[in-house]
């Protein structure tokens, strides 16, 4: 009976988070949408040149691709090899699950190639976090890149507008980059005294951790590394074109050239990496706001944070559904065999 109230508070608690996460990205397309009509702002968005939306769709399709085979990549250190389908039918999964959820499209990823091929769930949640790190470092280059080119341009309004928010955080909070490397030696030392104690059928959390950090390792042991980076850098310039293709596609957004796409990329992905379903909200006013920096009016560059993000909002939701067909009939096949 006890067992059974805490599970219904889990779930009681779950569904508040989803719901106090959509009022956050409610408040923030509030924010955003504030003082311009919204009527307009469709209007705009409904006559962008569809030449160069179906291009930025390939793109970002392509990146999909790249980023499915690059996670096989990161698999195979474990002694698996999944399908190209299956790593791609998961991520899409994945994608579908962060619009209910954030971050819940990680583990939803993982568990569905988990069963698809039979690979253990936890390393593949190791996999996935090493992943996550490399997209990190991989924004944090692309920004760098951008303060290269742009330095000149903003100057001081680019470094309170844009830097100095990302900056500060952790710049003041020294501390907690400190404990984040302290729990990370930690996490590696209790995998080491697991794995010298408790080298036979060991205890549930011993395993738990030891499957963890030999997903986590997988990075390190990669059996075609070249191929690996090829991936990474693949991934960004497949998005970078995609942007790009956007701002082709409205007339006010394809004069202001590659610099402004680069810019609009590491702020999306910024926004995109908010806490809250698919970055509905942040992306808009991150995108919107910043593009002002170019010259854009407040309704254009919402116009412009509207046409990008529906249309990754369109392919996650057609794609992501579509690829629940072929998992569920892999999972149905596999345990036929079994």
């Amino acid at each position: 009976m006890k067992d059974k109230r805490w599970s219904l508070a889990g779930h009681s608690l779950q569904i508040l988070k989803v719901f106090l996460l959509l009022a956050i990205a409610g408040g923030l397309l509030f924010i955003a949408f504030r003082g311009v009509r919204i009527a307009t702002v469709v209007r705009d968005v409904g006559q962008a040149n569809l030449f160069w939306v179906l291009g930025a769709a390939l793109f970002s399709i392509a990146a999909f691709v790249s980023r499915a085979y690059r996670w096989s990549l990161l698999i195979e250190p474990l002694g698996y090899s999944p399908s190209l389908k299956n790593t791609t039918s998961s991520l899409m999964v994945g994608y579908l699950a962060n619009l209910a959820l954030p971050r819940l499209g990680e583990l939803t990823r993982c568990g569905s190639l988990s069963k698809a091929e039979s690979i253990p769930f936890i390393p593949l949640v190791g996999t996935v976090i090493a992943e996550r790190v490399v997209d990190l470092i991989s924004l944090f280059t692309c920004l760098l890149l951008l303060v290269i080119i742009e330095h000149n341009r903003f100057g001081t309004e680019f470094r309170s507008t844009i830097l100095n928010p990302i900056i500060e955080p952790i710049a003041s909070h020294k501390w907690l980059a400190l404990l984040l490397a302290i729990g990370v030696a930690g996490v590696f030392v209790v995998y080491r005294h697991f794995q010298s104690k408790h080298k036979g059928a060991g205890s549930f959390w011993s395993k738990l951790v030891i499957d963890l950090v030999t997903g986590l390792r997988s990075i390190t042991s990669l059996r075609r590394p070249w191929l690996f980076v090829f991936h990474s850098v693949l991934i960004w310039i497949l998005y970078f074109l995609g942007m790009y293709c956007c701002f082709l596609a409205l007339p006010y957004t394809a004069r202001l050239g590659y610099r402004a796409a680069l810019f609009a990329l590491v702020v999306g992905g910024f926004g995109m990496s908010a806490p809250v379903q698919g970055g509905i909200g942040a992306y808009h006013l991150l995108v919107s706001r910043g593009l002002m920096l170019y010259g854009l009016s407040q309704q254009d560059g919402l116009a412009f944070a509207t046409l990008v993000h529906s249309l990754q909002l369109l392919l996650v939701l057609v794609f992501g559904t579509a690829s629940l067909i072929p998992l569920f009939l892999e999972r149905r096949m596999s345990r036929r065999k079994n």
